[in-house]
């Protein structure tokens, strides 16, 4: 083959797999993202009464969740894949009284929410632990940071916990049938006094768990039975976008989003009770995952990119064709010494 035909293929070759490339990194991306969330049943016979659900930030594919009392002061990381716990957190020095919510801030913090009174509001504080999600999943044991709470309107029960998940601000809703409420925290929790919640909104449902979106722009609230979906306004309140199918039976007790925001896991209590996904659709899909949907279904019929997406493929074919005549000089060149030399 001569030196033009040579420079041809290697031209060829290296634009092609220089597209390949970036073709491939679009396949990497969204094989490194989650899979498809699947149904599973918790396999642990020490989790009899899951009463909260918390996808975690470091672990892909793996939940946390506890019990709702008279089990102690345990956390558990359970594998959305096969349902089995890979790891138990024991928080030392606490001993849980009504343990309802779990939540993971964005610093990958763990919350976890001792703040449920089925006295009806007849305890005068509740309590928050917070803990360093593990790097590595394990059996452990930690000192959590202990948060006591009150709200400023008096007690309440709540078996919602959330946390923001570009603030981190700590947010509580109450479960009534008559007065149920969103409660805001402090901007910062302090672990040296206590921490006053304040009501920001009124909502109509009888929530046994919430959860943010991983953009933070929607807030789902669960009952027994359903669950309601909230958009989050600019100014930090839920305004009202519509019900989502609860996929689960049994005694609803438990939500969260997964780590791409695309789908809802929702859990039941008691023994072997089942997690399962419900897709979210129109006004319930959070902001980042309805623009992540829309751009898979462009890419899949074959739509133009937007603006900004063709300056990169234009950049990476400019970048190819670059590299390739490079190559083809560089050969002419030792082509042409390596004859003087001879």
């Amino acid at each position: 083959m001569g030196i033009q035909g040579f420079a041809r293929v290697v031209g060829a070759v290296v634009v092609g797999g220089a597209l390949g490339l970036g073709a491939g990194a679009g396949d990497a991306g969204a094989a490194s993202s989650e899979e498809e969330p699947s149904a599973f049943t918790l396999e642990d016979p020490r989790i009899t009464e899951s009463s909260g659900l918390a996808a975690s930030r470091a672990h892909p594919g793996v939940y946390w969740t506890h019990n709702d009392s008279d089990d102690g002061p345990y956390v558990y990381a359970v594998d959305g894949g096969t349902g089995r716990t890979v790891a138990t957190v024991t928080l030392q020095g606490v001993a849980p009284r009504d343990v309802e919510a779990v939540s993971v801030g964005p610093d990958g913090d763990v919350f976890v929410g001792d703040i449920g009174d089925n006295l009806g509001g007849g305890w005068s504080e509740v309590w928050i632990y917070r803990f360093a999600e593990p790097e590595r999943l394990r059996d452990t044991t930690v000192t959590p940071t202990r948060y006591t709470v009150r709200y400023a309107d008096g007690p309440r029960d709540a078996e919602s916990l959330m946390v923001h998940p570009e603030t981190g601000r700590v947010y509580l809703a109450s479960k009534s049938e008559r007065s149920a409420g969103v409660y805001a925290g402090p901007e910062e929790l302090t672990a040296s006094g206590v921490n006053e919640f304040v009501r920001i909104a009124d909502v109509d449902i009888e929530a046994t768990d919430g959860a943010f979106s991983p953009d933070g722009s929607r807030l789902v609230l669960r009952s027994y039975f359903g669950s309601e979906m909230y958009r989050w306004t600019d100014e930090g309140r839920p305004e009202p976008v519509g019900s989502v199918p609860v996929s689960t039976f049994g005694q609803g007790e438990s939500v969260t989003f997964t780590r791409d925001g695309d789908t809802l896991m929702f859990g039941s209590e008691g023994s072997n009770s089942r997690v399962a996904p419900q897709e979210l659709e129109g006004e319930a899909l959070p902001e980042s995952a309805a623009a992540q949907r829309e751009k898979a279904e462009r890419s899949s019929d074959g739509a133009p990119p937007r603006e900004g997406e063709e300056g990169e493929e234009r950049d990476l074919v400019v970048g190819a064709i670059v590299f390739a005549a490079a190559t083809v000089i560089w050969l002419s060149l030792r082509r042409v010494f390596g004859r003087r030399r001879d």
